[in-house]
């Protein structure tokens, strides 16, 4: 036989590499299974006083640190029993675990974060620093900013840091703000961003700080007083602070005293001109996927304050569903897609009050349940809404289709980081083909209130269930267009805002109201009249725009319009007197959009706004 006969044909199957995953799942299930006591161990590795047989090729295997002791001519590699200093005896336990199985547990995770990084085990430092950063909230927020200071966590850091400045007020006044180092302690009063209303609250924290260990920390205060603004005070207040025991007992007072005098930083905190603002979104998902623009209107008509700012597409890639939520935190839902056709794949976005600007939040993305609809021109039998009850976010999707009704729950678990399946409600109502009808999901108290025209159910989150209630029909009344929820009561108002009709969560029970004066005698039928009801300070409101014609987009930056064809008007209700009064705002035109007639208000930083607005004006 020939050589060339020998070679393989130019057709032939290359070698391909092939996965037994049975094998892999069933190897570390035997590895497992050598985890019980007196199965092939070689060695013990003793923590705190307890001892934990294990194999060396298998700790190896799994971590550098002790590769590189087991493989070295390091005492460690000959003894029997190894002992290691430092380490918490439950999480060593549990990186065990993880060694032996894959899975792994966080339960005290700085103790686990610790362990893992001695051991040099990537997987399990990154779980721990995933889990830190979605666990910052009020009780943790110091303790998880020292932990991440001291281990260099970055992404920790900045959100603890975030999470203090937001609430400094609060934290300040708690046990373990005491426990930061003078270090610590001036990075947090350094910053901008803290949410106070006077500079005093800054100069009471220190003190509250200073005096917890007087002896030890009152040699730090000179170099803590420059981080104090003190030009912000008012003289009494500055009078105050200079004769403070603490600067007027003090052996070193005269330079202390000359620090106070000498401090020039005047620029304001973020909470000292903070104003409770509606946000009315520019222009609906289909001009925004044309690359018109990503806008929002901040708006407080009582105050007269208006903010155009626009965000581009790759910051913002849509504006609905908006919620705001404990501590003044702002999410929108993101499926990153530009063509208006609905994708799957959803993700949130959280906005920054201080950069003004909308950046990827903390938790995983997730699927949107399988809906029916597909293209944008279909929007309008699909709603998603995002609210959060009880400090618990959740996602809801509403399909409208012929025959049923559908509604579909997440909730977001900050502990897994995970989107869990709530209870849907299925609804068989009939849909008369071409006929519009409103509906809305809406937080009111510990519930989600699901509404119709015709029906009424409400989600009860602690049972994972729906329960019917009574609906706006029993009122012999249609046509809602807008709600808004206010301490346990549910508003609604139609089109033209001439009926208004509030529910009682508590009582299950409809009542109505007075609807708002004849706006305009000679208002055509035809008119296309736009309402949206939205609460500032405790006290209902409604924007009423009224247009001859349907508006289009404008290819002007700022989609503003002809003001003859538009007539935007704000009315606040007063409950006592049931009435509406018209605040006269000169509220800027545009093509105004919500979600399900919802119109999310959050406490704005107008510095921070102001500094990126394309348009504004107010008193």
């Amino acid at each position: 036989m020939a050589a060339a006969d020998l070679e393989p044909h130019a057709s032939a199957v290359h070698p391909r590499s092939y996965q037994n995953e049975s094998y892999q799942h069933g190897f570390l299930g035997i590895v497992g299974d050598l985890q019980k006591p007196g199965v092939l161990q070689d060695v013990v590795i003793e923590v705190e006083d307890r001892l934990f047989p294990c194999h060396r090729l298998v700790l190896s295997a799994a971590s550098p640190y002790f590769r590189a002791m087991f493989t070295s001519d390091m005492a460690e590699s000959r003894q029997k029993t190894v002992s290691l200093q430092g380490l918490d005896a439950n999480a060593f336990g549990e990186i065990l675990s993880y060694i032996y199985s894959g899975t792994l547990n966080v339960d005290k995770v700085q103790p686990l974060y610790q362990a893992a990084d001695l051991l040099q085990l990537d997987y399990v430092r990154d779980t721990c620093s995933s889990y830190m950063d979605m666990s910052v909230q009020r009780s943790t927020c110091v303790d998880l900013y020292k932990f991440a200071d001291v281990f260099s966590l970055d992404r920790v850091l900045k959100r603890s840091l975030h999470f203090i400045c937001m609430h400094f007020d609060e934290i300040a006044s708690r046990e373990e703000f005491c426990s930061l180092s003078v270090n610590q302690l001036t990075e947090i009063i350094s910053h901008d961003e803290l949410d106070v209303k006077e500079e005093t609250t800054v100069w009471e924290a220190v003190v509250r700080w200073v005096q917890h260990s007087r002896e030890d920390r009152l040699h730090h205060l000179p170099s803590i007083l420059p981080h104090i603004r003190f030009n912000l005070l008012t003289s009494d207040d500055m009078a105050a602070i200079l004769d403070h025991p603490l600067v007027r007992e003090d052996p070193g007072r005269s330079a202390m005293r000359n620090v106070v005098k000498v401090t020039s930083n005047e620029k304001k905190r973020a909470g000292m001109d903070t104003l409770e603002m509606a946000m009315i979104v520019i222009g609906d998902r289909f001009h925004r996927t044309k690359g018109i623009g990503n806008d929002i209107l901040y708006m407080n008509p009582r105050a007269g304050k208006y903010i155009w700012c626009r965000y581009s597409k790759e910051d913002l890639p849509n504006l609905s569903p908006i919620a705001v939520a404990s501590g003044n935190s702002i999410y929108v839902m993101e499926n990153g897609n530009e063509d208006p056709i609905i994708t799957n794949e959803l993700a949130v976005l959280e906005y920054s009050h201080a950069g003004n600007m909308w950046q990827r939040a903390n938790m995983s993305s997730f699927r949107r349940p399988d809906i029916h609809v597909t293209y944008i021109n279909d929007l309008e039998q699909f709603h998603e809404f995002l609210v959060e009850v009880d400090k618990i976010l959740y996602y809801i999707t509403v399909e409208r289709l012929p025959d049923f009704t559908s509604v579909h729950i997440r909730k977001y678990d900050r502990h897994t980081d995970q989107w869990q399946k709530c209870s849907p409600l299925h609804l068989r109502i009939s849909k008369p083909t071409g006929v519009w009808q409103y509906y809305t999901a809406i937080p009111c108290g510990s519930h989600i209130y699901f509404l119709m025209d015709s029906v009424m159910h409400r989600y009860e989150p602690i049972h994972d269930c729906w329960c019917e209630r009574t609906p706006l029909q029993e009122l012999e009344w249609y046509g809602i267009e807008t709600a808004v929820a206010i301490g346990t009561e549910i508003f609604c108002t139609d089109t033209e805002v001439s009926r208004t009709v509030v529910y009682n969560t508590v009582s299950d029970s409809w009542q109505e109201l007075q609807g708002l004066p004849n706006r305009d005698p000679d208002a055509d039928i035809n008119d296309y009249v736009y309402t949206v009801l939205f609460v500032l300070e405790n006290q209902l409101h409604v924007l009423v725009k009224v247009s001859k014609e349907p508006l289009q987009p404008s290819n002007d930056a700022a989609y503003m319009y002809d003001r003859a064809t538009d007539n935007d008007t704000v009315y606040v209700y007063d409950r006592s007197t049931d009435t509406w009064r018209d605040l006269e705002a000169n509220v800027p035109c545009g093509d105004y959009s919500t979600q399900g007639g919802l119109c999310p208000v959050a406490r704005m930083y107008l510095p921070c706004l102001t500094a990126k607005a394309i348009g504004a004006h107010g008193h």
